[in-house]
């Protein structure tokens, strides 16, 4: 419940971020400003006017963090989305067909988990972040790459999970009862499999979440996901990582960001398995 009520103070932040950042007279997070830099043109630690201090162009950390949420939060749900639509519909269509369908698409995704995923990813976006992206300008640089790039290695775990328990459920005794009185495979498939699929899904799709957190923070922090000037968590730590020795406060902020979001997001998952599993625990 705790890490629930993180969450959804977290979404309150990324929405208002605008109003709190006027609110609390903090600049805009590209605003850069030499008056905030101290004389020998480094940046200064937090402050009255600068909460978490500012970067060394003298954008203001507070301001930068806020606005990060809003990214992270918005490529992890948007991509997340993705992923599970995606990940559903393979293996459903997997585990209830089974045959050659099953064999097709199983030999697919495992093709797609023989590949490093940070390294498929980091070509896929360095490829899309060139020109005008790829597939004709549909997939432009920026957001949009990073969004297509984890959506489109992280559907193959979902698929996995699915396939296994529609596997399972295709043989049970009220799905024979409804193919017996003449049930069409839609109907099977979701009105009697899908809703009994409902509790894995929503119980991974929060750790999937949190892995493309990380994800989009990864790819900015190599130089391939969100970018400049738009705020991101990566992108900010990457920055800080050669002046943390003197300007420690530029990696700490939205290092601990990143880090509770992630950790919430987690513990969420873990209390949702065992609220909708409570017979089955762990795994």
């Amino acid at each position: 419940m705790g890490a629930l009520g993180f969450i959804i103070f977290l979404c309150l932040i990324a929405i208002f971020a605008p109003l709190i950042v006027k609110a609390v007279g903090a600049p805009h997070p590209n605003t850069q400003s030499t008056k905030a830099l101290d004389e020998f043109g480094t940046p200064t630690g937090p402050s009255s006017e600068h909460i978490f201090g500012v970067d060394p162009l003298g954008r203001d950390v507070f301001s930068r963090v806020l606005y990060g949420a809003r990214v992270s939060l918005e490529v992890a749900i948007v991509a997340t989305g993705i992923s599970v639509l995606i990940g559903v519909i393979v293996g459903l269509t997997a585990g209830f067909f089974r045959g050659t369908v099953d064999t097709i698409l199983s030999r697919a995704i495992d093709v797609l988990l023989a590949f490093p995923i940070l390294l498929l990813a980091l070509g896929i976006a360095a490829a899309c972040s060139l020109g005008n992206g790829c597939l004709g300008g549909i997939i432009k640089p920026g957001l949009t790459v990073v969004i297509f790039v984890i959506a489109f290695v992280n559907w193959t775990y979902l698929a996995r999970i699915v396939r296994g328990q529609v596997l399972s459920l295709r043989e049970k005794e009220f799905v024979e009862a409804s193919r017996s009185l003449g049930a069409s495979n839609s109907r099977l498939l979701f009105r009697e499999i899908l809703p009994n699929l409902w509790a894995p899904i929503i119980v991974y799709t929060t750790f999937i979440v949190a892995t493309n957190i990380l994800f989009e923070a990864a790819l900015s922090f190599l130089g391939v996901g969100v970018q400049p000037p738009n705020p991101s968590w990566g992108a900010m730590i990457a920055d800080a990582a050669s002046i943390f020795d003197t300007a420690w406060w530029y990696m700490f902020f939205p290092g601990v960001a990143l880090l509770l979001t992630v950790l919430a997001f987690n513990l969420l998952g873990d209390g949702l398995q065992d609220a909708l599993n409570p017979r089955g625990g762990r795994t």
